[in-house]
């Protein structure tokens, strides 16, 4: 039959028909010549198709992506409140100038370090044993004091409540790791002030440098995922002391108690 004696609908159907066959032909051509080529061509090549089958997709189902852009604030917001139970304001009693009336006074800040309620503190402003208050938004308790280490601070432990009403709640920060901090980051200080810093590197003793007044002394310092890396202190020779320095504290406590 010759093709000037097919009719419109044959014509149409013969169409499809070669561009199936040719379609098959272009299929077993190019899996053979990937199959043969290297990898610098087969490589971007996968990509491209990868590529291009997600959008198809994401177009015929209505998929819909969303950029979600994290503000710096965001991130500042976020870890303040993540923290904001574990820190106390620490008070201590002491003698007024005529050696007669005892009043009580700022020791700075203070952060649970454990779920017992162990609170460290900075050991300029709570050095020695004495009569201490630890409060949060849960109450106002009695404070024991139970060492000071030669890093710089010291810690208390939670005690008796001082009314009926306050009962001891908190939460212990995650402990980050100061060796993960790169440069320009920004770190947190919560004393009896926010402040905020840049991070530019480890001290020679693998410590920071931080301006720290007494009222910011005890101060938990964090990183921007809300993470512990240590405490803020107020003495002239020493400002800071990480948190894996305060965690080989907790564990020597913890292997005295158990000997």
């Amino acid at each position: 039959m010759d093709i000037k004696d097919l009719n419109k609908s044959q014509l149409i159907l013969l169409a499809v028909l070669l561009s199936f066959v040719t379609s098959i032909a272009t299929g077993i051509t190019t899996v053979t010549l990937m199959q043969q080529a290297p990898d610098s061509f087969t490589v971007p090549v996968n990509r491209v198709i990868k590529q291009t089958v997600e959008k198809i997709q994401q177009v015929e189902g209505k998929t819909t992506v969303q950029t979600v852009v994290v503000k710096e604030e965001d991130l500042v917001v976020d870890a303040i409140a993540k923290n904001q139970s574990s820190i106390f304001s620490v008070t201590k009693e002491v003698q007024d100038v005529d050696l007669q009336t005892v009043v009580e006074v700022s020791a700075g800040k203070g952060f649970a370090v454990s779920l017992d309620g162990l609170v460290a503190v900075d050991a300029g402003l709570v050095f020695d044993k004495g009569v201490y208050y630890v409060k949060n938004g849960s109450g106002k308790f009695k404070a024991d004091f139970i060492s000071t280490d030669k890093a710089g601070f010291s810690l208390l432990k939670i005690g008796a409540p001082l009314d009926e009403k306050s009962k001891p709640a908190f939460t212990v920060p995650d402990f980050g790791d100061l060796n993960n901090m790169k440069i320009g980051q920004k770190i947190l200080v919560l004393g009896s002030a926010i402040s905020s810093s840049i991070f530019e590197g480890l001290n020679a003793d693998k410590s920071l440098d931080l301006n720290v007044s007494k009222g910011n002394g005890g101060g938990l310092v964090l990183n921007l995922d809300g993470e512990a890396l240590g405490i803020a202190l107020s003495g002239e020779n020493i400002s800071f002391a990480s948190i894996g320095t305060i965690n080989e504290a907790l564990k020597t406590i913890t292997s005295e108690k158990t000997n």
